[in-house]
């Protein structure tokens, strides 16, 4: 069986692709879910939680903004890095997310984007989603792991 450079390495937003490209696919797939399961268009308001050394370089190496494009619907091999900066400038100035790139909730970093230093028991590369309704209710959660490229 032949192996080409695209099953060794992935293709994506860096420095590193544990920090980036694995975020931002596990965001991506959380939104999807929520759109499968005809949950999104309940959803106003996501809370992320970075553990362990995605909270503690995290931010160096845009896990925060990777995550948050993935909640835009943004997929690592298809995004244009060129129209990061200005959406999350967007987001910054609004405080508005365009969940699934369509859906507008609020998104106030400093409440939603938590950096934890705990660790998971599994993986130290660790973060958990959590989608909530109107009246505060968890619609969904999920923990994701980022082990590598």
């Amino acid at each position: 069986m032949a192996i080409s450079v695209f099953d060794l390495f992935k293709i994506g937003i860096g420095p590193s692709s544990s920090h980036t490209v694995g975020p931002m696919r596990a965001a991506a797939l959380f939104t999807g879910a929520l759109r499968e399961r005809h949950q999104l268009e309940r959803v106003r308001r996501v809370e992320v939680r970075l553990y362990g050394s995605l909270s503690a370089t995290g931010i160096g190496h845009g896990s925060d903004t990777a995550v948050i494009m993935g909640l835009m619907g943004d997929w690592p091999d298809q995004i244009d890095p060129a129209h990061i900066a200005p959406r999350i400038e967007a987001l910054h100035r609004t405080g508005t997310l365009q969940l699934d790139g369509r859906l507008p909730i609020a998104f106030d970093w400093q409440r939603d984007m938590l950096l934890l230093e705990e660790n998971l028991p599994y993986h130290p590369n660790a973060m958990t989603l959590t989608a909530y309704a109107a009246d505060g209710s968890e619609l969904s959660s999920g923990t994701y792991y980022s082990v590598g490229g």
